[in-house]
């Protein structure tokens, strides 16, 4: 495993929209786990492919330090409801902060590494780290969702 550079705010890979997934193999392999390992190293809770340069629908998330790991590989959301507000930061944005809405439950259908297909049913704090990275994967910073009372 290696640990990738995060690229920061004004980078315009992260304005990009990414492709999907197509190809399987050793190489996705290799950059989710150097995806998890640079997120721990970073104390992040989330990062997706765009993050460290890489145009391509991925995004791993895990909000207990390890214990459940998350790789979202070409997600959707199926279902989404509620609404939480809470204080989001990122990676790619250091020293930046607000408050902002996410839904408070989610059902997310991805591929894992294998291309294999799952369902996730989320809620909480976990919720918000999907939105949030799924977002990345769009070209959308939390930034541009701050609420207006907290920019």
């Amino acid at each position: 495993m290696a640990l990738r550079e995060i690229v920061k705010l004004g980078d315009e890979v992260l304005r990009m929209k990414a492709k999907e997934v197509i190809d399987f193999n050793g190489n996705l392999s290799v950059l989710i786990d150097d995806m998890f390992d640079t997120m721990f190293k970073a104390d992040g809770v989330g990062l997706a492919a765009p993050q460290v340069g890489i145009t391509r629908r991925i995004c791993v998330v895990s909000v207990d330090g390890g214990k459940t790991k998350y790789e979202l590989v070409n997600p959707v959301i199926l279902k989404q409801s509620g609404i939480q507000r809470g204080a989001e930061g990122c990676l790619s944005c250091p020293n930046r902060s607000g408050i902002v809405a996410r839904p408070k439950k989610l059902t997310v259908k991805a591929q894992d590494r294998t291309g294999e297909y799952k369902t996730y049913k989320v809620d909480g704090f976990t919720a918000v780290a999907f939105c949030h990275e799924m977002d990345h994967l769009d070209g959308v910073l939390f930034i541009d969702k701050i609420e207006p009372e907290d920019k």
